[in-house]
């Protein structure tokens, strides 16, 4: 019995490092993909302006606008009550300061949760839904997101930050340890 919870527990703490690993390689990113829409997923907004984490996934969509690898930027992201404005609306404002002009800008703002992002997203763009989209986010959280936006139907390919605010072992490792909880939700799950 004993040798069989040890095997048991050891085959538990494999998959699990696996499954981290696939996580934290992310899936394969050229630096050429192209979209009509970058879809930015949501993160914390501080008073009326995105947390840093938000900020660098903002900017990265606004340099995949401006080289032409994406038309047009949608920002996801509802309020949560002590927010001021939602996080779609404070990641607008932000590209907009950073010279992508409002026509290119779309905005979900009631999601809370990465599925929900991802569900609207697909209800904001409507037919064009089916073109070729950007999936913005950190890298740790790319392949969950990737996941999703395929069961949604997205042809999206992965565009992950070029910078993480998470650096260090003490930032990454929850967040990895996040990713790998909330992977396993997806599977069982679906949300």
């Amino acid at each position: 019995m004993k040798r069989r919870l040890a095997w048991l527990a050891g085959a538990i703490v494999l998959w699990l490092g696996a499954v981290a690993a696939w996580i934290a390689v992310g899936p394969a990113v050229t630096g050429t993909e192209r979209g009509k829409t970058a879809i930015v997923l949501g993160a914390a907004v501080i008073g009326e302006r995105p947390s840093p984490v938000f900020a660098a996934r903002l900017d990265h969509a606004a340099t995949l606008y401006r080289v032409g690898r994406a038309e047009r930027v949608l920002v996801t992201g509802g309020r949560s009550p002590e927010d001021k404005v939602s996080e779609a609306a404070a990641g607008r404002a932000y590209l907009q300061a950073r010279g992508v002009p409002a026509a290119a800008i779309l905005l979900e703002d009631r999601s809370r949760t990465t599925r929900q992002n991802l569900t609207n997203a697909r209800r904001v763009l409507g037919q064009s839904a089916r073109q070729p989209v950007l999936i913005v986010s950190d890298p740790l959280h790319m392949r969950r997101a990737m996941a999703m936006a395929a069961s949604e139907g997205f042809a999206g390919q992965a565009s992950s930050t070029p910078t993480t605010r998470y650096r260090s072992l003490a930032t990454q490792v929850p967040f990895l340890a996040r990713e790998v909880w909330f992977m396993h939700v997806f599977w069982l799950a679906g949300i």
